[in-house]
Order: structure tokens, then sequence, then C-alpha cells
């Protein structure tokens, strides 16, 4: 059930982005889900695509920093209190959220949630019946 995510580091200056979205695209390589953290000086990307092994090597030809990480992404409906639900799941299991940034389409939302122990995160959300995406069903939404 972990959906591989791309981390980008990117200095923090004009043009950068777009050339990593730019040689993404070229490679047929779609983006689901995407994220950003900056400073003053870099910014983390984060991204879930169509296909990830493609996306690290494509990245790493063209000199960009970046790693694959084991997410989950657990969905809800799209209505008042449905994250709260899950991240109360988590907390009385005392399961840390070390990050997340969801999406919503329609009446469903999506959460990538990245914690200290990913396996232990999926048995839990499955044990309380929560709903979490394969790779495949996230990369085709």
């Amino acid at each position: 059930m972990t959906v591989k995510q791309l981390s980008v580091f990117l200095e923090n200056k004009a043009g950068r982005l777009t050339e990593l979205t730019r040689i993404l695209g070229k490679a047929g390589i779609n983006m689901t889900a995407l994220s950003i953290a900056d400073t003053s000086e870099f910014g983390i990307i984060r991204i879930v695509v169509s296909d990830p092994e493609k996306a690290l090597q494509i990245l790493k030809e063209n000199n960009f920093s970046v790693n694959l990480t084991d997410v989950v992404c657990l969905t809800t409906a799209n209505q008042a209190g449905a994250l709260a639900e899950g991240l109360e799941v988590l907390s009385a299991e005392g399961i840390s959220v070390e990050y997340m940034y969801a999406f919503s389409i329609g009446q469903q939302a999506f959460i990538i949630l990245k914690t200290e122990d990913i396996y232990r995160t999926i048995e839990v959300l499955e044990k309380n019946n929560m709903h979490l995406l394969k790779a495949t069903e996230l990369y085709n939404i």
C-alpha cells in the first residue's frame, strides 16, 4: 500500500521549477500531487508521479538532487472532520506525522502522509477501516 514519492531539492531561483516540470513532461511523466516547502536558499519539492523510477533516473541524469520515499495515500470523504478522524486513529496509536499534503476531487479527499513508521501506519489505518489507495490507483486519478 505504499506510494513512491520523489523528493527533489532545488535552489530557490527563477526557472528551476519550470525546468523540473518541463523535463518530467517531455518524458511523459504525469504529476498526480505536488507540494513545495521552501527557505530563502532552496526548496524541497515532493511529487507523486505516474512512473517514479523513470522520473528518478531522468532527474538524476539532469543533475537534480532527488530521492524516493515511501508514503501512504489515505482517502476520505471531502467533508469537515474527515481528516481529523484519520489523524485521531494515528495519534491514539502514538504515530507521529512527519509531513503531509492533500488535495480533493469532488466528494473525495486524498491525503499523502509520511510517518516515522510507514508500515505500522498502514497496519493501524487498515485495522481501523480507513481506506488507503494503492500506487496504481493514485496514479490513475
